[in-house]
């Protein structure tokens, strides 16, 4: 669970992120939930994108992702959802206390 500082000091970090997956009509699959925990485990911070045709809503979809990857949902801002998973191999953010 994040602090409310930890939280703010994530959101400023992936103010300049640009969504690397998107959510669209198919949903969200196992194949896409892999890919997504390869990523944050890779850069720790991204954002999704879901898609207006997408099947299921933001929320549902942010909590399928975050119970698939293991990740904290740092924010949903309109259809934009920011995710964070201390990698274990490569840790490159170092959260405040």
């Amino acid at each position: 669970m994040l602090s409310g500082k930890q939280t703010r000091y994530l959101r400023s970090l992936a103010h300049s992120l640009r969504p690397i997956f998107q959510v669209g009509k198919g949903g969200v699959s196992p194949t896409m939930i892999d890919q997504l925990s390869l990523a944050l485990e890779k850069r720790e911070l991204i954002k999704v994108s879901v898609l207006q045709n997408a099947d299921e809503s933001i929320e549902d979809a942010a909590n399928i992702i975050a119970t698939g990857t293991k990740a904290e949902i740092v924010q949903l801002i309109g259809r934009t959802i920011i995710l964070f998973r201390p990698s274990t191999e490569n840790k490159a953010i170092e959260l405040p206390r």
